[in-house]
């Protein structure tokens, strides 16, 4: 993994580091040929020309890239988490009732090809 990836994850605090540690476990497992590198202070993932990055914030992590087409029906049965275009906002609270099924078919399916 990318040196800026290990570092972002290192200066997050424990609460941000879980949530954050989760998603990319997720990403990783679903996507293991994945690279994993920073763009605009965040890491990216790509494989072939499709990319998703994770953001730690204040809320918890928010999901850039993921597609409509094909997030396993995560937006239909989470709407209120869908910020603005191609964003999911999940919060501390919000992921304690969202399985890491639901999780791999947002994250995985905005990967694939």
């Amino acid at each position: 993994m990318d040196e800026g990836v290990q570092a972002y994850i290192g200066a997050l605090d424990p609460a941000r580091r879980s949530l954050f540690g989760r998603l990319h476990a997720l990403v990783l497992a679903t996507h293991p040929e994945a690279e994993v590198s920073l763009a605009y202070n965040m890491p990216v993932y790509r494989v072939g020309s499709r990319r998703l990055s994770l953001g730690a914030w204040k809320h918890g992590v928010s999901v850039y890239g993921f597609r409509k087409d094909n997030d396993g029906g995560f937006v239909a049965r989470h709407p209120d988490l869908a910020s603005g275009r191609g964003t999911i906002r999940i919060g501390f609270h919000d992921a304690a009732g969202i399985s890491d099924d639901e999780l791999m078919g947002l994250v995985g399916g905005a990967l694939e090809r």
